[in-house]
């Protein structure tokens, strides 16, 4: 898609000013950054603790972090992407027109391409156990068959139930479950190991940064997802459920810059390609909202505070975590804490995401 970046450097000096003081400040126990381009990772680092009960720990470039909706850009984006490439996804026809579960319901009359743009209408809250009950076949039926909250097409509203819906929409057209089928077709092959759905093995929960603390242990939540729908669905769905690290975040778009350049070994046999190709990554980022605001591409949103002429793509998680596209630099970029630790407040964390992206994205 782009050339590596030419002559270009990261403050790594400022970036680390700037983080520090969120740790200072406790918008967050510690973070991971890493900035690179088309090439590869250019740098990176990491600043306080995982867990302030641990003080001896420090952060580390290999510290796993719970990715809460970047889940949807790692999983259900990339596999949609790969299907659609494959000629498997019709992303205009109604979904009820090749699925039969939300046949003959509101939702089939929805189109993959408005769940991915958060235009489809669907319920705006998720609210799985109350509206649902505890059994996952139950509530699948019941967020295929219920009634939209609006006419698609008519309003830009970010709502979990696009993603989850769309998860469902892989099983039934791979026939694996998301968790299988995103590592082999994607994340396997990248050479991303580090990468999994949860619940994390004991080893690997204990080096992961800690997130909310739950009331009704008294524990914070590590190595299981924070998001209680995932949480209630086992550990996987399109909503949330990654966990994963900086380096293979940086492994991930360097491919998504340049597809193939990272390509290792391993994975589906006899896949033909490894990850999502550019075609994909190209429809997905550009305004496909037309006049309607916020602005959006295929999960994936512009910037806060830019606009399409700078090309700045982004997505965020819950638990503060981060990702930044700019394929006309060639440059990606890196951003993970475990804010949710301290507290759920958006705005200390906002400031420090903005700041940090006119550092390495401008």
């Amino acid at each position: 898609m782009t050339e590596p970046t030419c002559c270009w450097a990261p403050d790594t000096e400022r970036i680390h000013r700037l983080l520090a003081e969120g740790v200072r400040e406790h918008v967050y126990p510690g973070a991971v950054w890493a900035v690179g381009d088309a090439g590869g990772r250019l740098t990176g680092g990491a600043v306080g603790v995982p867990d302030p009960r641990r003080p001896e720990r420090p952060m580390r470039a290999d510290t796993l972090f719970d990715l809460a909706s970047l889940t949807k850009v790692l999983a259900v984006w990339s596999v949609l992407g790969a299907l659609w490439e494959d000629g498997r996804l019709p992303l205009d026809q109604p979904i009820g027109s090749y699925w039969p579960e939300p046949a003959g319901h509101p939702l089939g009359r929805v189109t993959a391409r408005q769940l991915l743009t958060h235009t489809a209408g669907v319920p705006l809250r998720t609210q799985l156990e109350a509206l649902y009950g505890r059994d996952p076949a139950a509530i699948r039926t019941g967020v295929l068959r219920a009634a939209p909250h609006r006419p698609p097409g008519e309003a830009v509203e970010y709502t979990d139930r696009a993603a989850l819906i769309l998860g469902y929409l892989v099983e039934h057209l791979t026939g694996e479950r998301l968790d299988r089928h995103v590592t082999e077709r994607i994340w396997d092959p990248l050479g991303m190991h580090a990468t999994r759905f949860g619940p994390l093995p004991a080893a690997a929960a204990a080096r992961c940064a800690p997130t909310e603390l739950d009331q009704a242990s008294g524990e914070h939540w590590q190595g299981t997802v924070h998001d209680p729908s995932a949480r209630l669905l086992g550990g996987v769905c399109g909503i949330a459920g990654v966990f994963s690290t900086a380096d293979d975040l940086g492994v991930y778009l360097r491919h998504l810059l340049a597809p193939g350049a990272g390509r290792t070994t391993g994975g589906r046999a006899g896949a033909d390609r490894v990850g999502v190709g550019a075609a994909w990554t190209a429809e997905s980022l550009r305004v496909q909202t037309g006049r309607l605001e916020p602005q959006r591409g295929l999960f994936w949103h512009l910037a806060p505070g830019t606009g399409p002429a700078e090309g700045v793509w982004t997505h965020y998680g819950f638990t503060g975590t981060a990702l930044w596209l700019v394929p006309g630099l060639g440059r990606w970029a890196v951003l993970l804490t475990n804010k949710v630790f301290w507290t759920r407040e958006r705005q200390p964390l906002t400031d420090i995401r903005n700041a940090f992206r006119a550092l390495v994205c401008a």
